[in-house]
């Protein structure tokens, strides 16, 4: 394989990775009743489905703009609206003194931030 290829095929593969986790996480938040969302810190329960949301939007714009060929240049938009995501994710779990779980979103933010890069379109 060319450097180019692997490259493309990495890049799917995390897009993949993170769509699916991104697609359960956010589902969880619309389909289960706000009182069972509750986290380390209080979060109005209106809030929790926007980021359900931005979450299960974010994962369609990790894989629907290449898979159909239509506005590719979404991909790293999307990718860089989860990295907000994962920064907020990080900063809430630290707030609630939960030190472990916290670790979490930085590397799904990671991740995101790499697709963001290399799906990069020059404007």
């Amino acid at each position: 394989m060319t450097n180019r290829k692997t490259r493309r095929v990495v890049l799917w593969i995390i897009q993949g990775l993170l769509a699916a986790v991104l697609l359960f996480a956010g589902g969880l938040k619309l389909a289960l009743p706000v009182e069972q969302l509750s986290g380390p810190v209080a979060l109005p329960g209106g809030f929790i489905r926007f980021i359900g949301v931005a979450e299960v939007a974010g994962a369609f714009g990790l894989i629907l703009p290449g898979l159909l060929r239509i506005r590719p240049a979404l991909t790293p938009l999307a990718a860089l609206g989860l990295v907000t995501i994962m920064i907020g994710a990080t900063v809430v779990t630290l707030a609630g003194g939960m030190l472990a779980p916290a670790l979490i979103p930085p590397v799904v933010g990671t991740l995101a931030a790499t697709v963001a890069y290399g799906r990069r379109v020059a404007f």
